[in-house]
């Protein structure tokens, strides 16, 4: 793809065009299933293509809510006829309780809601009442408890505005559901769970701000609660964002990338700059340059499975090759007119923003350094249903916008577990590592949590930021004698020759081009070590190498200490 500013509106236009080009030829003959990819989903291969033919409307939405028009508006209008209706061989389906396509349905309302005059208008009256039908499904079936219940009220709210048959009762009944998972400081959980992460941004505030823009007048005392929720949100989201650009690789679908920001394009089109116009927009424009300098595209311009660049190793079993395509509704700021105050304000950094802030809700200390990198000390969020990897994705100690994340092969050896800001131990034959806390107390410098890796084991653990880096202090109890291992920040590297090393008992200290990492051992007994971990495991960088320090822990009570940080390149300390 070619290299693009992203300053101005026809920048953004340029990206949809180059994104959009690429699946015209993926289209199914009748234009109902969009299947760009091969690889699988845990749901089959029709719902896969309607998830495509969906997603694609995140971005294709506001273009023509500005007026715009793509090569694919003539696809969209097709699909709908021949796939909303039962009669025809590219119907979508009736589904069961809990669907996939359930979630799909959402760009759909989100598209009655904002241009129905391009999806719903230029049906004829039975093919209004067959899509009506189809969309009617989300009504009539039990869907996830969670950021899905906005899927069920944006699509009645849109057959709503377009005099469509829709349940309202649903919908009062799914938005008292949803004040239910509301936490405080306009922070939400996805769900009845522990679970605090991007789906409160590009899910809950995103549906929330639609709903407060398009039912205002229905529901004006909803549309301000919304409104009010984000607003708060927004002064500790801003915490999760770098000055670079980039945002802190955490939790699950990380392969909707650039979707981090769409919560910020949904207060520029709800006109709320909680920040000046300049730093929005500034916000915004840094996040996309930041992920178009990295390999996220093909050799077509199409979106990949992965995060910094393609991989399949720390995806979900709902990510397919089209479901990527949720990263555009960060593209909801195309909605805005040329002459917006949005596109003709100059962008501006960051305001000023602590070094150190403590983000109850999440559970983080977040720390930001000289750079502007972003590290979160994390303790207490646990998913429920567990996803894969979710111990990698919410229970590592730090998680950085610089080092990334890793998420292993196996837990059987060292290299393929990688265990970065993690403590494993290892019992019969595996590695076990932090999957849940017990207990979780957070002040303003410091978390503790209690966990339990396996049985006979019990830790107390504390987090402390400390200058560049933090410490991290252990209470041990082991009802045998046992090995464990503690990793620090995973460096990248490009070329072996390049990794330079400093290694004694208590400590471990590696230097590549990319930075610096190191561990060092303040208190309690311990080998440092090193290890060049399984290739593409990390979530920003194919390549790294680990420091650890390895412990022999004796049977009860056993007190250790470290303290870790890692250094990006910029850095001269």
């Amino acid at each position: 793809m070619k290299k693009i500013a992203f300053k101005t509106r026809e920048d953004y236009v340029e990206l949809l065009r180059i994104l959009c080009k690429p699946l015209k030829q993926y289209y199914s003959e009748h234009h109902a299933f969009l299947n760009p990819g091969v690889t699988g989903t845990h749901y089959g291969v029709k719902i896969t293509g309607l998830e495509g033919f969906a997603r694609v409307l995140w971005g294709l939405v506001p273009f023509w809510k500005s007026g715009g028009s793509t090569e694919l508006d003539v696809c969209v209008l097709d699909g709908i006829r021949h796939g909303s209706d039962p009669q025809d061989s590219e119907y979508w389906g009736n589904f069961p309780d809990g669907s996939q396509a359930f979630v799909e349905m959402a760009p759909f309302g989100y598209g009655l809601l904002l241009t129905p005059e391009r999806i719903w208008e230029p049906l004829n009256e039975q093919e209004k009442e067959k899509f009506n039908q189809w969309l009617f499904q989300i009504n009539e079936h039990i869907i996830s408890d969670n950021n899905w219940l906005f899927f069920r009220v944006l699509v009645n709210c849109g057959l709503k505005k377009v005099g469509g048959h829709y349940d309202g009762a649903q919908v009062e009944k799914d938005l008292n559901r949803i004040e239910e998972f509301y936490l405080g400081e306009g922070w939400y959980a996805d769900g009845m769970t522990k679970q605090v992460d991007y789906y409160i941004g590009f899910a809950m505030h995103f549906y929330g701000l639609i709903y407060a823009h398009t039912m205002q007048n229905e529901d004006p005392v909803r549309a301000k609660r919304f409104k009010e929720r984000a607003e708060k949100f927004a002064n500790g989201y801003i915490y999760w964002f770098g000055k670079h650009g980039e945002a802190l690789p955490y939790g699950r679908s990380l392969v909707y990338r650039f979707a981090q920001a769409s919560f910020w394009s949904a207060l520029a089109f709800c006109e709320m700059p909680v920040f000046p116009w300049g730093v929005l927009k500034g916000i915004i424009n840094r996040h996309l340059r930041y992920w178009f300098s990295n390999p996220i595209l093909d050799a077509e311009d199409k979106l990949t499975i992965g995060y910094a660049y393609p991989s399949l190793n720390y995806s979900e079993g709902y990510n397919s090759p089209s479901g990527v395509y949720w990263a555009l509704k960060t593209l909801l700021i195309l909605a805005l007119p040329e002459e917006h105050i949005f596109w003709k304000t100059e962008e501006e950094p960051f305001p000023a923003l602590d070094s150190i802030r403590v983000l109850k809700y999440p559970g983080m200390i977040i720390q930001r350094d000289e750079h502007g990198y972003v590290t979160a000390l994390a303790s207490g969020q646990e998913v429920s249903w567990h996803p894969v990897h979710d111990a990698e994705k919410y229970e590592k100690f730090a998680y950085s916008s610089y080092f990334g994340f890793q998420v292993p092969r196996s837990y059987f050896d060292i290299a393929q577990l990688a265990p970065d800001n993690m403590l494993a131990f290892y019992k019969d034959g595996y590695y076990h590592v932090r999957r849940q806390c017990k207990e979780v107390e957070i002040s303003e410098n410091r978390i503790r949590s209690v966990w339990c890796p396996c049985s006979g084991i019990c830790v107390e653990t504390t987090l402390i930021p400390k200058g560049n880096g933090h410490i991290r202090e252990h209470k041990i109890v082991t009802e045998e004698a046992i090995t464990a291992v503690e990793g620090g920040f995973a460096l990248a590297w490009d070329e072996v020759e390049e990794v330079i090393d400093s290694v004694s008992e208590s400590s471990v200290s590696l230097e590549t081009l990319k930075g610096k990492s190191r561990i060092q051992l303040l208190q309690g007994y311990g080998t440092g070590k090193y290890v060049f971990c399984e290739a593409n495991i990390n979530v920003l960088y194919p390549r790294t190498v680990l420091p650890y320090m390895q412990y022999e822990i004796p049977k009860g009570e056993t007190l250790i200490s470290v303290y870790v940080e890692g250094i990006p390149k910029e850095s001269k300390s």
